[in-house]
């Protein structure tokens, strides 16, 4: 069982300048999600910072809309993504699937 803690100093050494409200959006997607309960805490902080940041400060749900397949939709936002996970001082990039 993930322990909100361990989250949060696995995002705090993923993204050290991400902003406080963004902050609390992704550890508590990351607590609260389902499919993450059995994964590292490092991984449950990545990937909920990945969803975060896709879904909320991308057009990503819009190209879905629109009828983008989601490997589709996920390459437009690819650079978008990497840029806001550099401004947050992410030590780690988008992989190919992300």
């Amino acid at each position: 069982m993930l322990k909100r803690i361990e989250i949060e100093q696995a995002l705090r050494r993923l993204v050290p300048r991400i902003p406080p409200h963004e902050f609390g959006a992704v550890i508590d997607h990351a607590f609260d999600s389902r499919g993450l309960r059995g994964a590292t805490p490092e991984t449950a902080a990545w990937l909920s910072l990945v969803a975060y940041v896709r879904h909320t400060l991308t057009a990503y749900d819009d190209l879905l809309a629109q009828g983008y397949d989601h490997d589709s939709a996920r390459y437009f936002v690819a650079d978008e993504m990497s840029a806001v996970l550099t401004q947050w001082g992410a030590r780690r990039t988008l992989g190919a699937e992300e």
